[in-house]
């Protein structure tokens, strides 16, 4: 099995939190222009919180920052998103 360097699994864990974490800005800033979240799902968003909180978890716990970091902001917008929901749920 080749074995990359520690820079580029880091690179790889870097771009792959960037674009996860992304994901959620469209949503939430649809959210607050719109200022409507019924057709955002409170049952999928409260998993997703569980989710991010483990890998969170996990990336503290086995030492993999680009893991731990993305996945600590990626569930702070993920709690957002809920947050936003029960406010504009309707």
């Amino acid at each position: 099995m080749l074995e990359a360097p520690l820079w580029l699994i880091n690179a790889f864990g870097v771009v792959a939190g960037l674009c996860s974490m992304s994901s959620f800005v469209p949503q939430i800033i649809k959210i607050i222009r719109e200022r409507d979240a019924e057709g955002v799902s409170l049952h999928m968003y409260a998993v997703t919180i569980v989710g991010f909180a483990c890998w969170t978890t996990y990336g503290v716990l086995s030492g993999s920052w680009p893991v731990a970091a993305s996945n600590a902001v990626c569930l702070m917008l993920v709690i957002m998103i809920f947050a936003l929901r029960l406010r504009f749920g309707g």
